[in-house]
């Protein structure tokens, strides 16, 4: 079950526990979303209107004209003087839903006729009175998909009947509370009521009514005869671009004002404080009002923003397979291209997304860039583990038989190891104490094995030693026989010369050591080593409850069979030959100097094999 945990494919789960929540589409994920359309939509170039102003009740018309709300009459000296300055289109977006207490609907509504003024309306859960609907031409069925409201509060008849336009002016927040998009349609019942953004296109135009466009799918798009059609969603909204600033002037400075209106569309928004209601939008908090112009201000520029309704699914299939790459790609490269990959592929999702931006479509990268990040942490943690247990095993298995550097070597690069077994050129050395039963007799004869052990130790230590310094890794121990081999796991392309070096230098180590020997009193102790050199079988070998890194195979053997001729010849001071190898060994020898003992007869080979000594 730990192997389970930490094999490089369970990054899988993780990529598929990802996508079957991406497909959930949870608030999270919308958050997401939404947050990063936030960032596209303010990396806009922020410019001033030229097509809208703002005419604001703020504290200095407060002051002016006395506490809200004001006898009607002021509003509609305000229209006059709008008017008289050539502006275009008037928008109030404020419900007239009562009678005017101080008496100023009559002129009021004389005023608003034929003045072209829009007016407000608004979606209620309380109450319905004076709603004015307008008729729609319908290709499909779109009523289903627009948002509905159980009631409608509009404006009083007096006002309602006698202004250009009635529009609502409710917003749709999304889940996070922040106003991205805005329906520019609404219905109760069997009823459509335009928002009063696109009212005030309509009465631009002078067109008495609108047309709608729906699928199975949802509302297509919608248009004003004589203006260009507006793409909407589903629900008929459109995506508000936030990067213009309107120019505002106070009502109480409207005959000496230096802005002109000519023109322009004017928007009467509430500004004192108590009075204007503030929302949240990707720009931050804004005055109602804000949102409105907003509105009007996309439809007029065009700029359609679109998200696709299938874009989610496209998004979420894009996250699967960079994720399956990265998987893959982490398991089988180093650890510098993963990191490369993974910021690529970030680098490409967050450029992708600003170019789909800049051609007025929005793309959601974000669960990309969460899958790249999770599955990315998951994948390369896993390749961690397993290296980190691939280098645990290296050391358990070859810190008794390698130098600690080799050891080192291997963890570091692990692919220099190849486990379960290969066909390679090597050389063999068997090391064996030649005399060793008087030694073990002596100590028998003492009662001291202990003592034994002790020396048999220190003589394995010490040749021990001098094979891994020249690069040789220790087989096994037999006794006090040592088997060694070079060119295995790690590479040594001298691996004939280093095991006849490690044999020579054996040699004078014995000689200290049967000096001590003598100094001590002990029986006279010597070595007889035998190399060769041919190819092999090298790896992993035993049962699966047990193994070894061991080598097999003919030349393994003739080595062994030299260190047991070594006892056959002798040196001119009456030793034994310390060291024989055989002409494979020879061959490959550059630097040590060899003199022909012999050519013998071996178990197993019928062929004569030519042994060599060193000359030292």
């Amino acid at each position: 079950m730990k192997k389970f945990f930490t094999h490089w494919t369970f990054a899988f789960v993780t990529l598929f526990a990802l996508t079957w929540i991406g497909l959930q589409d949870p608030q999270v994920k919308e958050i997401l979303r939404l947050k990063s359309f936030d960032l596209l939509l303010q990396s806009q170039e922020k410019e001033i209107s030229q097509d809208i102003a703002i005419v604001t009740i703020d504290e200095k018309s407060i002051e002016k004209y006395g506490q809200w709300p004001w006898k009607r009459d002021v509003l509609a000296d305000v229209i006059l003087e709008l008017r008289k300055q050539g502006a275009g289109v008037i928008v109030i977006p404020i419900l007239f839903a009562e009678d005017d207490r101080l008496g100023g609907d009559e002129y009021f509504g004389q005023v608003l006729n034929g003045n072209f003024v829009v007016v407000a309306q608004t979606g209620s859960h309380q109450t319905t009175q004076n709603g004015y609907p307008r008729g729609v031409a319908k290709i499909g069925d779109p009523l289903s998909w627009l948002f509905e409201w159980p009631g409608m509060v509009g404006p009083i008849l007096d006002v309602g009947s006698n202004a250009a336009g009635v529009g609502t002016t409710n917003v749709s927040p999304e889940i996070d509370g922040v106003v991205r998009r805005m329906p520019l349609l609404m219905k109760i019942g069997n009823d459509v009521y335009p928002n009063i953004a696109i009212e005030v296109i309509r009465v631009a135009v002078g067109d008495p009514s609108y047309q709608v466009k729906a699928d199975a799918a949802g509302i297509i798009a919608m248009r004003v005869p004589g203006f260009a059609t507006i793409n909407t969603d589903q629900h008929a909204r459109i995506w508000l671009t936030w990067n213009k600033s309107y120019p505002e002037v106070s009502i109480a400075d409207l005959g000496t004002n230096e802005l002109s209106l000519e023109g322009k569309t004017i928007i009467i928004g509430m500004k004192a404080e108590g009075l204007g209601g503030v929302i949240a939008t990707p720009t931050g908090g804004q005055y109602d009002y804000v949102a409105v112009a907003s509105t009007v201000q996309t439809v007029i520029d065009g700029v359609n923003i679109e998200r696709i309704d299938l874009s989610w699914l496209i998004e979420l299939g894009l996250a699967f397979l960079v994720g399956s790459s990265i998987i893959v790609l982490t398991r089988f490269t180093p650890y510098y291209v993963v990191g490369g990959i993974m910021l690529a592929f970030s680098g490409i999702a967050v450029y992708g997304s600003i170019y789909f931006f800049n051609k007025l479509m929005l793309v959601d990268v974000t669960w990309i860039l969460v899958t790249i990040m999770f599955v990315g942490l998951h994948s390369i943690f896993n390749r961690f583990i397993l290296e980190f247990r691939l280098k645990q095993q290296i050391r358990k298995q070859f810190e008794s038989y390698l130098d600690p550097r080799q050891v080192a070597i291997l963890q570091k690069d692990p692919s220099k190891l190849k486990l379960g077994g290969e066909r390679r050129e090597m050389s063999f050395l068997f090391m064996d104490i030649v005399g060793f039963t008087p030694i073990s007799e002596y100590y028998k004869n003492n009662d001291d094995p202990e003592g034994l052990v002790g020396v048999i130790n220190d003589y394995l230590n010490r040749m021990s030693k001098i094979v891994l310094d020249n690069g040789g890794t220790i087989d096994k121990y037999m006794g006090d026989c040592i088997m060694a081999f070079w060119n295995a796991p790690l590479d040594c392309p001298n691996h004939a010369e280093m095991a006849v070096k490690s044999s020579i230098e054996c040699a004078k180590e014995t000689a200290k050591l049967k000096q001590e020997f003598k100094d001590k009193g002990l029986p006279e102790i010597n070595i007889g080593s035998g190399v060769n050199t041919g190819t092999c079988i090298v790896g992993n070998m035993g049962s699966d409850m047990r193994f070894d890194y061991s080598v097999i195979g003919d030349a393994v053997n003739l080595a062994a069979r030299l260190e047991a001729a070594t006892r056959n010849y002798k040196e001119s001071d009456g030793n034994i030959v310390a060291t024989l190898y055989s002409s494979y060994t020879m061959e490959q020898l550059k630097d040590i100097k060899s003199i022909e003992v012999d050519k013998i007869k071996v178990k197993g080979k019928d062929e004569l094999i030519t042994i060599y000594k060193p000359i030292i």
